[in-house]
C-alpha cells in the first residue's frame, strides 16, 4: 500500500440517476453530494453492464470487468450444469416459486463463491493481498479474504441462522445485513429489510470512521433502488436525499464534511439508473408453445407438443434471457425463439451469437423489429469503426437498430450507451443464454412470480433510460486520457490505482 494514500470510501447509491441526483441538489436535498460534485469530477453519464441489473453491475464495479469475464449473467439464469434456475431476489413472490431457502443460498452464499469467476479477484481480495485494510456494508458482492462466521448473538440472527449456518469470506470488515459482523457495532438492519438498509451501513460506517477500522470502504446505500421501483424515478429526490443523509452521517464521524474529505479520497456511484414501467411482458406465456421450463420441474413446464420442456426463460426486469436445453437443438429452438420474441409488443431488440464451425463466436446480432439487424464483432485494429471507448469492430447491416450513426469512422450510439461491447459481453458470458432480450421504453419482464413494476421504475435493458447513471469522484487521480465514455468498470481500476496497485491486475485493467 502506497503510504502516502489518503482512505478511500466507495459509495454504491443503488441506481442514481443523473437527472434526478441534480434535482436533489437543486432542491437543496443532497448537500453533501452537492459538495463532491461541486469539488470532484462528475460524470453524468457513466453507462452500466447490460443486463443493467444490480447482481450483474455489482460483480462489474467490484471486479473491473464485465460478464464475460465475471460471469454473473443477470437477476435470474440458468445453470446449465446443475440444470436449474438460479434468482437472486426478482421479488419476494419470485423467491416463493424457486422456494426461499435456495434463493437466499444462491445470493448470500453461491453468488460470491461459486458464481463469481475465481479467476477476476475482487477489489477486497487485490486490496486485502496488499495489505490494505477493507471493509464493506451490506452488498452483494463482498468475496474478501477474511473469514466471518455468522451471528448468533440475537433471536433475529439465531432464527436466520437455520438457513445462513456457513462462514464466509469477506473484506476484513465485514457487515452484511446482520447475518454477518466483525465486530459488534450496536447496529442493526432487521435482516436487510428494505428502508432500513441504508440506515444501517450509515451507523456501521460511522462506527468504523470513529475507530479507525479501514483504508478502503464499501459503502452501500441501497434503498434509493428500492424507493424508485416503487414510486417511480421521479421520487428519487426524496431517497437520494436519505442516502446523503447517511453521507453525511458518515462524513459526521471523522469531523465533518469538510475534515473528512482532506483526509479521504471518496467516490459516490450508480450502478445503474431507473427508467418508469407502464406495461408489461409476460415472455413466459409468449413462449409457452415451445415448452417452458417452470420453476419446479416436476409439475410445472409444459407446452411444446411433447410436453417437454425445451427451452428456459430468464426475466431481469427490463432484460430476459432464454436457454435452450437441448445441445443438439440449440441452433434451431434459437432461431423459434428469435422469430417469436420479435413479434411481442414490447420487446425493443432482440440479441444472439452466431458461431463458426469449431463453435467459437463468430458474430454478434442485434435484431429491431422495426430495423432489422445489425452484424458485429470484435475486431482489433482492422474494424471498419470505433467506438468512444476506442474499441474497434466489424459493422454490417441496420445502424438504424440501435440508432447508430458514423462519423469519419466513430461509432455514435447515444440511445444504447456502449451497445456493441455491452452486448458482446453478455452475448459471449459462458453462463448467458441463446438469445437475450431488451425491453423497449415503458415495458418489464415479468418475474417468475408474476410480478413487475407497473405505476413505479425498474431497469435492465441496454436503453440509454436506465443504463447511465451519476458518478463523482473526489480525492483520485482520473485515468488518463480520461475515458470518452465513462462505464462502471472504469472504477475498480481507479480504486487500484490509488492505493499504487496499478500493475495488479493487467489483464483486468486493460
Amino acid at each position: 500500500m502506497s503510504s502516502s494514500a489518503p482512505k478511500l470510501v466507495l459509495c454504491v447509491i443503488d441506481a442514481m440517476a443523473p437527472a434526478m441526483l441534480e434535482r436533489a441538489i437543486d432542491a437543496g436535498a443532497a448537500p453533501v453530494l452537492e459538495r463532491l460534485v461541486q469539488g470532484g469530477h462528475y460524470v453524468p453519464d457513466c453507462v452500466a453492464a447490460f443486463p443493467s441489473v444490480t447482481p450483474v453491475c455489482a460483480a462489474s464495479i467490484v471486479t473491473g470487468v464485465s460478464q464475460d469475464e465475471h460471469r454473473i449473467p443477470g437477476m435470474n439464469w440458468f445453470h446449465r450444469e446443475e440444470h436449474r434456475y438460479v434468482e437472486y431476489g426478482s421479488s419476494f413472490r419470485a423467491a416463493q416459486r424457486f422456494g426461499i431457502a435456495r434463493q437466499l443460498t444462491d445470493t448470500v452464499y453461491n453468488m460470491n463463491r461459486a458464481h463469481l469467476s475465481l479467476q477476476t479477484p475482487t477489489l477486497f481480495e487485490t486490496l486485502d493481498d496488499a495489505d490494505v485494510r477493507t471493509a464493506g456494508t451490506t452488498y452483494l458482492m463482498y468475496r474478501g479474504r477474511h473469514r466471518h462466521e455468522p451471528q448468533r448473538d440475537t433471536a433475529l440472527t439465531r432464527v436466520a441462522s437455520a438457513l445462513m449456518r456457513h462462514a464466509v469470506m469477506g473484506p476484513r470488515e465485514l457487515f452484511y445485513a446482520d447475518i454477518f459482523a466483525s465486530r459488534r457495532t450496536g447496529c442493526h438492519s432487521g435482516l436487510g429489510m428494505p428502508g432500513v438498509r441504508d440506515r444501517h451501513s450509515g451507523c456501521v460506517s460511522s462506527y468504523m470512521v470513529e475507530h479507525d477500522l479501514f483504508d478502503f470502504l464499501l459503502l452501500s446505500l441501497p434503498d434509493n433502488d428500492w424507493y424508485s421501483h416503487k414510486r417511480g424515478p421521479d421520487a428519487q429526490i426524496h431517497s437520494i436525499g436519505q442516502a446523503d443523509l447517511q453521507l453525511a452521517r458518515v462524513m459526521n464521524a471523522g469531523g465533518g464534511v469538510e475534515q473528512f474529505l482532506a483526509e479521504h479520497a471518496v467516490i459516490a456511484m450508480a450502478d445503474h439508473s431507473q427508467a418508469p414501467v407502464t406495461a408489461t411482458i409476460a415472455l413466459q406465456d409468449e413462449l409457452a408453445e415451445l415448452g417452458v421450463l417452470g420453476p419446479v420441474r416436476s409439475s410445472e413446464g409444459a407446452g411444446s407438443p411433447s410436453g417437454e420442456p425445451r427451452i428456459a426463460v430468464c426475466p431481469s426486469q427490463r432484460a430476459a434471457m432464454v436457454y435452450a436445453l437441448h445441445e443438439d437443438e440449440r441452433d434451431a429452438m434459437r432461431a423459434s425463439v428469435v422469430t417469436r420474441a420479435l413479434a411481442i409488443d414490447g420487446v425493443d431488440l432482440v440479441l444472439w451469437l452466431e458461431r463458426d464451425a469449431h463453435d467459437a463466436p463468430r458474430e454478434g446480432v442485434i435484431a429491431s423489429p422495426r430495423h432489422g439487424e445489425l452484424r458485429f464483432a470484435p475486431n482489433g485494429v482492422g474494424g471498419n469503426v470505433i467506438d468512444p471507448r476506442g474499441q474497434s469492430w466489424s459493422v454490417d447491416g441496420a445502424l438504424a437498430a440501435v440508432d447508430a450513426t458514423v462519423h469519419d469512422g466513430r461509432l455514435l450510439t447515444p440511445s444504447y450507451p456502449d451497445a456493441l461491447a455491452r452486448a458482446w459481453s453478455a452475448l459471449t458470458c459462458r453462463t448467458s443464454g441463446e438469445v437475450l432480450l431488451s425491453a423497449a421504453p415503458g415495458f418489464e419482464f415479468i418475474d417468475w412470480g408474476r410480478q413487475a413494476h407497473v405505476g413505479g421504475g425498474s431497469h435492465g435493458s441496454l436503453h440509454a433510460s436506465d443504463s447511465l447513471g451519476a458518478l463523482v469522484l473526489s480525492g483520485v487521480e482520473l485515468p488518463q486520457p480520461e475515458p470518452a465514455q465513462w462505464a462502471i468498470r472504469d472504477v475498480a481500476p481507479i480504486v487500484l490505482s490509488h492505493f499504487g496497485l496499478d500493475r495488479a491486475r493487467p489483464e483486468s485493467l486493460v
